[in-house]
Order: C-alpha cells, then sequence, then structure tokens
C-alpha cells in the first residue's frame, strides 16, 4: 500500500491527498511535520533530505515535492483524466500547477499572519501587502476561467489540485475579497468534489 507522510492541515500534503483521494488509490498516511515532529529523524530524512512533507513511498518508490507527486499519481493512475493526453491541455495543466507557487508566495504572509502568528506579533502590513498581491494575482486566474469549468478547460484535472488546495485557504481566512465570479464559480464546482471536501476544506489551522 501507498505510504504518505504529512499533516492534514499542511496546504502541500492537501495536494497529495485529494489526488489519491480523486484517483480512489488506498494509502496509509503518517502525520508528520510541525507538532509531530518526524521530519529530523534520520529515517524521514533518508526518505526526504529537505525534511519536508509531504513524502511518498509507492511500493519501494520514494518520491517528495507535492507537486511532482501529483503529476506522478496522475499520470501512473489517471492517464486520460487527471493526467490529460493531448499535449497542449497538458501543458496548460502544468502551466497552472506551476503558478500556483506564485500565488503561494504571495499568499504565504497573509495565511502565516493571521492563523499561525498570535496577534500581538502579527504584522498588519506585510499582511495586508499580501492580501493585495493575492487578489491581483487571482484576477489572472478569473479571467482564466471565464468560458471554461476548470484550469485546463472544461475536464478536471491535475492543473486543479495545487492552486485548488491554495484558493481553498483564499475563500475561508477571514479577509476582504474583492469579487471575482469566474474563480468563485470554480471553487464552487470544486466543492461539488467529495475528494476535496474531505481533504481540502476542512478546519484552517
Amino acid at each position: 500500500m501507498l505510504k504518505i507522510w504529512g499533516r492534514t492541515n499542511s496546504v502541500n500534503v492537501k495536494k497529495a491527498l485529494w489526488c489519491l483521494e480523486e484517483l480512489g488509490l488506498r494509502y496509509e498516511r503518517v502525520d508528520a511535520g510541525l507538532q509531530y515532529g518526524v521530519v529530523d529523524t534520520p529515517e524521514y530524512r533518508r526518505l526526504n533530505p529537505n525534511g519536508l512533507v509531504p513524502t511518498i513511498d509507492d511500493h519501494g518508490f520514494v518520491l517528495w515535492e507535492s507537486h511532482a507527486i501529483v503529476r506522478y499519481l496522475a499520470a501512473k493512475h489517471g492517464a486520460g483524466k487527471l493526467w490529460p493526453l493531448e499535449l497542449e491541455q497538458r501543458a496548460d495543466a502544468d502551466r497552472w500547477m506551476d503558478w500556483a507557487f506564485t500565488f503561494q508566495a504571495a499568499f504565504r504572509p497573509v495565511f502565516w499572519g493571521l492563523i499561525r502568528t498570535p496577534p500581538e506579533k502579527r504584522d498588519a502590513g506585510a499582511i495586508e501587502e499580501g492580501r493585495a498581491r493575492s487578489a491581483a494575482l487571482l484576477g489572472h486566474l478569473d479571467a482564466a476561467l471565464a468560458g471554461r469549468k476548470f484550469v485546463a478547460g472544461d475536464a478536471f484535472t491535475m492543473g486543479d489540485i495545487p492552486i485548488g488546495c491554495h484558493v481553498h485557504l483564499w475563500m475561508r481566512v477571514p479577509i476582504e475579497r474583492p469579487p471575482h465570479p469566474h474563480l468563485e464559480a470554480w471553487f464552487a464546482r470544486l466543492l461539488e468534489r467529495a475528494p476535496y471536501r474531505k481533504v481540502v476544506d476542512i478546519a484552517v489551522s
């Protein structure tokens, strides 16, 4: 059985878990990271020298980096569905997977500032700067979603997974959000998916 290390409230772990759930794969999850430790043990560092989560062991094949894990699982188990066979559609999905890191960097000061920093230690200026930058970036995604149901077309693909996890935080953290009608409709479509509700749309912490 595939084994995955990572805590359920990690946005990067959610990407791998969501992919596993969409594919209907059986897996064993081990809590790791932050309060659970594990990641600094010699045993874990032999699997992932970065000491980060997630890491998977797929019957002896060890892989880390969340987007690489999603691409690997999608290609192995979801060719023609999560993994588009048509080259241009797959490149489009890849583009939005990589762009998720751009959004993640912009939104990180907001999430960490409001959720994981005590109120007395928060940097209000950095939080607001991150919120404004994130809102502007999501304007690009909103425009791309005009006339299509998902990021790479009318079918759900691996491209929706990373940014779908980050947008969940954007939608659930208590901040001011400008209207992004196409983004909001896409988010509603994600919420219709049982795997998304199970592993992504959980309490933000």
